[in-house]
């Protein structure tokens, strides 16, 4: 995996906008009632390629919105040095030097079983797989390459072969990912910088190269039975026409119509893949997401990485995606003798463990209803039940205020006791369990009907101004909420101009404002024009979106005049005027202050 730099969670704006200015389809989020399963398919953002009605998109992911959790396994001859899958790039490698790794590579102690049953027990419903990393070596038993592990490996086996069959006996989802670049293919480009003298381009043809791909494409979509997800990497390095990206995933559709297709393309396809990070909040539309991480800094086995992360931070990890409507896709780096690293294995059980008893607060639900929540911890939906994923249970008693919807019985999931609840204007108030998990404390509430919560005003702080944030927008359109290296969210991905992100106040007494945007742009997308103003009134604030340097280099700016804001509650937009060089900008926060 390893994005490179400028391609940092969510594929990192800039890099996404050159590859493919394609916006999502843009339409109005719902604000407050929670999804049911009757309602959810309407929620959900319909890929428009496959001319699918809204029905039959849902049909066709229900699979992986109900799983949730999934493995993801990064294996190959990268396994023999054992710093990482991108060990020929990080050292400059050439072609032969690389090769060599293969006759070292011998993974005796593969067990597809095993690996199966560890997935299994952890929770996770399906298994995500390299067939062919950047190196180019297929993990497959291929015709159209001697590049392989049944042809240049003393092992010979096809490990693919063996997980598929044991996927489907254990009924785990089998799915392939599939890297575009390729390293050693020699129709690839462009070569890498330290190839130009000794690994020459003359003669390479990109197009032949993709035909190759395709080729090894039909391979794992015929010979491995159904497959839940071709999940593509690395095409930053072209753009979607260069690539023939819509030729290629229209005709994987006709090989398997039921595959989820990820948006590493160019393409916006199924779903969104965060690397690393889990976005400030739920994506627009019902766009479906999944987070792919580590489990220490690596993806590909590295036998000097030792910063693993805890069971308690992947169950945390796992219910704020999950509260997001997000999946999670937890990696494991085999050895070179076909091992699943025993630290991994760890921390894998105690999750499983946790999982066994609380999965239901995961597995098919959607997201958190509440703006925020009053409590440390999350929130799922499922039906007329929420799941209360709480990871400190406060010593007052646990209170969650804002809920609408009468609530009729409350029960631990970790021994099934049905807890005392008081339920009254200011919130609710669950008992104490007699046991709380030190990982997370589940409180299944079943309620008379759909959840549906307060609406959430933003009022103004003490010294009477509006700070509205992006994790407080309502956005309508593609854009998108993403947090970069600092962890403050902004809204980006704005690359419509007809999207819009407005926010819900209430101001105790009609007035004027100052407005403060604090944003960042680089210099060759500054330009871009907006509006600032109230949906029932008819004054506002105009701007121009300047340079700040940078797509993560935020900058606060004071607009000329100020806006009249009108008593009560009240929607404040930010409406796109112009956008002259394809996108806006990062927004982080609007603040009004009285004048």
């Amino acid at each position: 995996m390893k994005l490179s730099s400028a391609l940092l969670s969510p594929l990192g704006f800039a890099s996404w906008l050159a590859l493919s200015l394609l916006p999502q389809a843009a339409s109005a989020r719902a604000k407050h009632p929670v999804a049911t399963p009757a309602t959810q398919a309407t929620m959900l953002q319909v890929n428009p390629e496959t001319g699918e009605t809204k029905a039959q998109f849902a049909a066709r992911t229900a699979w992986w919105r109900e799983a949730k959790f999934g493995m993801f396994i990064h294996w190959g001859v990268y396994a023999v040095p054992a710093d990482g899958e991108w060990h020929m790039n990080n050292h400059k490698m050439q072609v032969p030097d690389y090769e060599k790794y293969t006759a070292q590579f011998n993974p005796v102690n593969f067990d597809a079983h095993r690996w199966v049953q560890i997935a299994k027990d952890e929770g996770m419903k399906y298994i995500v797989i390299t067939s062919k990393h950047h190196d180019g070596f297929s993990m497959f038993d291929s015709k159209l390459t001697n590049y392989s592990i049944t042809k240049a490996t003393p092992f010979r086996c096809d490990p693919m072969k063996e997980l598929a069959a044991e996927c489907k006996k254990q009924g785990i989802k089998f799915c392939f990912y599939h890297s575009i670049m390729d390293w050693h293919h020699p129709d690839y480009l462009p070569r890498r910088a330290w190839e130009t003298e000794t690994r020459p381009a003359d003669g390479a043809n990109f197009n032949r190269y993709i035909d190759y791909m395709k080729g090894e494409l039909r391979e794992l979509l015929t010979n491995y039975g159904p497959i839940g997800v071709i999940w593509f990497d690395g095409g930053w390095e072209h753009n979607p026409v260069e690539q023939r990206s819509l030729e290629v995933v229209k005709w994987i559709r006709q090989l398997q119509p039921n595959i989820l297709i990820n948006n590493r393309t160019g393409l916006p396809e199924d779903f969104d893949t965060p690397e690393q990070s889990i976005p400030a909040s739920a994506l627009a539309q019902g766009r479906l997401w999944e987070t792919c991480m580590t489990l220490n800094n690596n993806w590909g086995y590295n036998r000097n990485d030792h910063n693993w992360k805890s069971p308690e931070d992947l169950v945390h990890k796992l219910c704020d995606i999950a509260s997001k409507g997000g999946n999670f896709l937890l990696n494991v780096g085999p050895t070179e003798m076909g091992e699943i690293p025993q630290e991994s294995i760890t921390r894998l059980a105690r999750v499983g463990q946790w999982m066994k008893v609380n999965g239901p607060s995961v597995y098919g639900t959607t997201k958190n209803p509440f703006k925020k929540l009053s409590f440390d911890g999350r929130c799922t939906t499922k039906g007329n039940t929420l799941y209360l994923q709480v990871f400190n249970w406060p010593t007052e008693g646990l209170r969650l205020t804002g809920l609408k919807t009468r609530a009729t019985r409350a029960r631990a999931l970790d021994g099934g006791a049905k807890l005392a609840i008081v339920q009254n204007a200011d919130g609710l108030t669950i008992a104490k369990p007699a046991h709380l998990d030190p990982l997370a404390t589940v409180i299944e509430l079943r309620l008379a009907g759909p959840a549906e919560a307060e609406e959430s005003l933003i009022t103004p702080g003490a010294d009477g101004s509006l700070a509205l944030t992006a994790t407080d927008a309502v956005i309508q359109g593609g854009a998108n909420v993403e947090t970069k290296a600092d962890n403050i969210p902004n809204i980006g991905y704005w690359v419509d101009q007809k999207d819009t992100a407005s926010w819900r106040i209430k101001v105790p007494q009609a007035g004027d404002y100052h407005v403060e945007l604090e944003y960042a742009c680089p210099p060759d997308t500054a330009g871009s024009t907006y509006r600032i103003g109230i949906d029932s009134a008819p004054d506002n604030i105009t701007g121009m979106v300047e340079d700040t340097g940078g797509w993560d280099k935020f900058q606060t700016k004071t607009l000329p005049g100020t806006l009249h804001l009108p008593a009560g509650s009240q929607t404040l937009r930010v409406s796109v005027q112009s956008m002259p060089h394809g996108a806006v900008m990062n927004l982080r926060r609007i603040t009004l202050k009285l004048a």
